[in-house]
């Protein structure tokens, strides 16, 4: 393996850009969302970073207030994608990646998305401690048995995981369902995604 020192003092990314409706507006109104969704594109113009989005149940007025303003970003990945094959190919003429965990993996119509997008456009995630792969997902028919023995969060002790919160070693199960779903190896499929997050966010030291 191939070790990459990182300062952690230097910024990769834009903090995380959200534009969440549906249950998310008791939170902040949707125009409040639009204007303050745009004024931080001109953020990222400043900086020059790349960015981590996030769509919620408002993909119209997601994709139309970064068409407006894709001059002003230098790229950036599409977090805890849930949306449909159209959307996703929205996000890739655009030149986004797009990030996959286990709330990307629910249903079929995920798994089809998710199966369409090229290999050189994906990354992965766990979102942890949410986004876990449930039983009743779709996806998880590609899972193995636990490799973690959980249990509740009062009985916690080391070597095991909590029981029902996403931990980060679980994004070992977001790639199976992956590589299950699309066909293809699960270590060259891992390799690619680590490839294309040090393209976006570390490209000085990508192979």
């Amino acid at each position: 393996s191939t070790a990459y020192p990182i300062d952690n003092r230097t910024k990769r990314a834009s903090s995380g850009i959200n534009a969440e409706y549906g249950d998310r507006t008791k939170f902040c109104d949707i125009d409040t969302q639009k204007k303050y969704f745009a004024l931080q594109l001109d953020l990222a113009e400043e900086f020059g970073l790349p960015l981590f989005l996030h769509s919620r149940n408002c993909a119209d007025d997601f994709v139309r207030i970064i068409s407006e303003n894709r001059s002003k970003v230098s790229g950036g990945v599409i977090h805890s994608f849930t949306g449909s094959s159209e959307e996703a190919k929205q996000y890739l003429d655009m030149g986004f990646y797009i990030g996959i965990n286990g709330c990307s993996l629910k249903t079929e119509e995920n798994l089809v998305a998710m199966a369409g997008i090229p290999t050189d456009r994906l990354m992965i995630e766990t979102d942890a401690p949410w986004c876990g792969i449930r039983n009743t997902h779709a996806g998880s028919k590609y899972v193995s048995p636990s490799r973690w023995e959980s249990k509740k969060k009062e009985r916690w002790v080391e070597g095991c995981v909590v029981k029902d919160r996403c931990e980060p070693c679980q994004i070992a199960q977001v790639l199976e369902v992956m590589a299950g779903v699309r066909g293809e190896d699960p270590e060259h499929l891992a390799e690619t995604m680590f490839q294309n997050t040090l393209k976006l966010f570390f490209p000085n030291h990508s192979s």
